[in-house]
């Protein structure tokens, strides 16, 4: 079924992603390594935009960028050059950003997501390379801060601005290709998400055919969706009052989750691009082929790999794939254990529960899962009983053989489940009456009944099933 868009929306985003991986930045020698020290202590003549200094790249910066764009799809373009992009910002020392305008390293390319109705294609229009400028830290809300510092660690690390077409057409389309454009980024090791200001979002959108709006320095996934979903409404109520949606720049405020305008939009012409006459054109089509021997495999050729070659679900093969840890956790363990077995309490039990506690795949130990998974197949304890084990460790920590015998987990069989079946019958006379009714949901509480006699270390299908028996005697 095609996906109807009934409120026109367009959403392009722009995101900035900070090459965090590199060991100095991108004009100079400075290190990237910033984000324990003090502001301003990881600057130089170069980042800090001092008369008479002088950038040179970077060329590992250069080849990051190249591996990139290949791995988006991308054609990696003969020639590329940086320009000056003229603008005034407390944030950017020289009065003006060393970035790329006519002749950007890589363009054309697209990433494949999980759009509204199936898989939907996303293009890439350009990503090219600049430098980052430094961080303003707002007293308060950026509308009314009474003051704001500045700290230039950041300044001159090294950014690329991957530039999407308006293809999304929904805030929750946009989350999903900010994911996987994550992704694809931490498979290829050239930045690491978890830091501050590794990924910055700017999002165009726009209703009806009408104007765009521009949100700048979006921080995270979560803020795009819900800055975006703001906007739609917004727009929508502009509209409805019989006004016209005007083309600007506006800030999200993650607090309050709303849009604030900010300024007009500037075009392109507004920042009087021009060569940057420090740095010569490089020629980088030869450097291509050789790059893309290097790339990893990468989510979309590791998750078929996964379906083909351990036999789950394409579901499943998506949730491992998501994470770069989470897909070597899970082959780790499927290397030693059932796959399917290993994939359904991976993804269906284990990922919920350190979801819900905001963790990630680092907080269990493989030995553990797996351990966990040959007491099940063993029938040594119930799915009642791993799920208390998952927990537990998560909560209190400790070893499933240590959780198993404090807790007493072992499962329990034969006359002991037969006995709490033939209790649970008893004590529970309405339920047996609306079974014999024809009522078959009654039987869940007589099921329910059994498990809580045997502390969940019955089988709840052998269970069932012996209650059945029972019942039909």
């Amino acid at each position: 079924m095609m996906y109807e868009n009934p409120d026109g929306v367009k959403i392009g985003l722009e995101v900035h992603v900070q090459l965090n991986k590199l060991k100095t930045k991108v004009f100079c020698g400075c290190t990237t390594d910033y984000h324990n020290d003090p502001p301003n202590s990881h600057v130089c003549p170069v980042c800090l935009g001092l008369p008479g200094s002088m950038p040179v790249i970077n060329k590992k910066a250069v080849e990051a960028a190249i591996k990139v764009g290949l791995a988006l799809n991308c054609k990696i373009e003969e020639h590329t050059q940086f320009y000056r992009k003229n603008y005034y910002y407390p944030d950017l020392p020289k009065g003006f950003q060393i970035t790329q305008y006519d002749f950007p390293i890589s363009s054309q390319g697209y990433i494949m997501i999980e759009g509204e109705d199936g898989e939907h294609k996303v293009r890439i229009t350009r990503a090219h390379m600049e430098e980052d400028p430094g961080r303003l830290v707002h007293e308060g809300t950026i509308d009314k801060s009474k003051y704001t510092l500045i700290d230039y660690n950041r300044s001159g690390m090294a950014l690329l601005e991957v530039v999407s077409e308006p293809d999304l057409r929904s805030p929750k389309e946009a989350r999903r290709y900010l994911d996987k454009l994550r992704n694809i980024l931490e498979y290829l090791d050239v930045f690491d998400g978890n830091l501050e200001g590794a990924l910055r979002v700017d999002a165009n959108i726009s209703i009806m055919g009408g104007q765009r709006a521009e949100i700048k320095n979006i921080s995270s996934h979560k803020g795009a969706e819900r800055a975006l979903l703001y906007e739609i409404v917004r727009q929508k109520n502009v509209l409805r009052r019989g006004g016209v949606v005007v083309q600007e720049t506006r800030h999200f405020d993650e607090a309050r989750e709303i849009t604030l305008s900010m300024r007009t939009k500037e075009e392109a012409h507004d920042y009087r691009y021009f060569p940057e006459p420090d740095l010569v054109p490089l020629k980088i089509s030869e450097w291509a082929p050789a790059i893309k021997e290097t790339l990893p495999e990468l989510p979309d050729a590791r998750r078929l790999r996964f379906v083909e070659q351990y036999g789950i679900t394409d579901d499943h093969a998506k949730a491992l794939t998501s994470e770069l840890k989470l897909a070597i956790f899970y082959e780790d363990v499927a290397r030693k254990a059932d796959p399917k077995m290993a994939a359904v309490w991976i993804v269906d039990v284990l990922k919920g529960e350190l979801n819900y506690r905001d963790l990630t795949i680092d907080a269990f130990k493989k030995e553990d899962i797996l351990k966990i998974i040959e007491l099940l197949a063993v029938k040594r304890i119930t799915e009642d009983g791993a799920v208390d084990i998952i927990r537990t460790i998560l909560d209190k920590g400790g070893s499933p053989e240590e959780i198993v015998a404090e807790k007493g987990l072992l499962k329990v069989e034969g006359d002991i489940v037969e006995t709490a079946a033939l209790e649970a019958i008893k004590e529970n006379p309405q339920a047996v009456a609306d079974f014999k009714a024809g009522k078959e949901k009654a039987l869940n509480s007589l099921v329910g009944a059994v498990m809580k006699k045997t502390k969940g270390r019955a089988d709840a299908r052998a269970a069932r099933e012996i209650l059945v028996r029972k019942l039909d005697e």
